[in-house]
């Protein structure tokens, strides 16, 4: 049955972060994610885990300055010895938090920027930090995002990622399967998580127009959760939604999954 991690960077945003640990524990969850760790001394989120019985599923390299509006910095050719400095800040953390899987962002395109240079500099940052990262026992992920919610992002597509990953050529690098940007770029879920399965190390879930709750948009989840399944996912499933209110009062569905003998965590 699947693995739901609750995502606390969306999840509880009704509580301060480090209380949301707590919460997830208490309705259920096992694991968790979340965009960054970087705020908080690594020592003190890996309190919060053992505290609550939780397991740190993944969390995403430095991405430049979120504030500012970006979102990741490996395709970028000036930031290069920046995105090598983050990958070894990443795997601090991750050793300390026994986080096993480790998200690239890989950024928006500049104006007038030539993709093939871009694509270049993203290849060489993915084979470098790939290459760390097996040494220490972590596995790499990059996401295609949709260019809906993130105007420019360079990774948008799964046949782009899969190009980049074979461009790569490592064992080590992974994709990160999101329905909900994958409905918006390309639809055809089931089939295309199918065709890429061997190449896909976690998937995340919400559900569309809005980025909500299961169930309340157009992605048939019954049948997309059902699906992995049948298919034998055996990775975790990031609840990466908006809930619309409450995020407890939002579970219905998940307890709708835990009523048929599902796994929660």
């Amino acid at each position: 049955m699947p693995r739901f991690c609750a995502n606390l960077s969306m999840l509880y945003g009704e509580r301060d972060f480090l209380d949301r640990f707590a919460a997830a524990a208490t309705d259920g969850f096992r694991g968790v994610e979340y965009l960054f760790p970087y705020a908080f001394p690594a020592e003190t989120l890996a309190a919060r885990l053992e505290e609550n019985g939780l397991e740190q599923v993944l969390f995403n390299l430095p991405a430049g300055d979120w504030e500012a509006g970006e979102r990741g910095i490996a395709c970028l050719p000036d930031r290069v010895e920046e995105f090598r400095s983050g990958v070894e800040k990443a795997i601090a953390y991750a050793r300390t938090l026994g986080c096993r899987q480790l998200n690239c962002l890989a950024g928006i395109a500049p104006p007038d920027a030539d993709p093939a240079r871009l694509e270049a500099v993203l290849v060489d940052n993915l084979a470098f930090a790939a290459r760390a990262l097996a040494d220490a026992g972590i596995r790499l992920l990059l996401e295609p995002i949709n260019t809906r919610d993130v105007p420019g992002f360079f990774v948008s597509r799964t046949d782009q990622a899969l190009r980049i990953l074979e461009a790569v050529g490592s064992d080590n690098l992974h994709l990160q399967y999101d329905f909900y940007h994958m409905q918006i770029m390309q639809g055809d879920l089931t089939p295309t998580f199918d065709r890429l399965q061997h190449r896909i190390a976690h998937v995340q879930i919400a559900d569309h127009p809005g980025r909500h709750e299961p169930g309340t948009g157009e992605i048939a989840y019954d049948f997309v959760l059902g699906h992995l399944d049948a298919r034998g996912y055996a990775g975790w499933v990031g609840c990466e939604y908006k809930p619309l209110g409450d995020t407890r009062a939002g579970l219905g569905w998940l307890s709708r999954w835990r009523a048929d003998g599902a796994n929660g965590g």
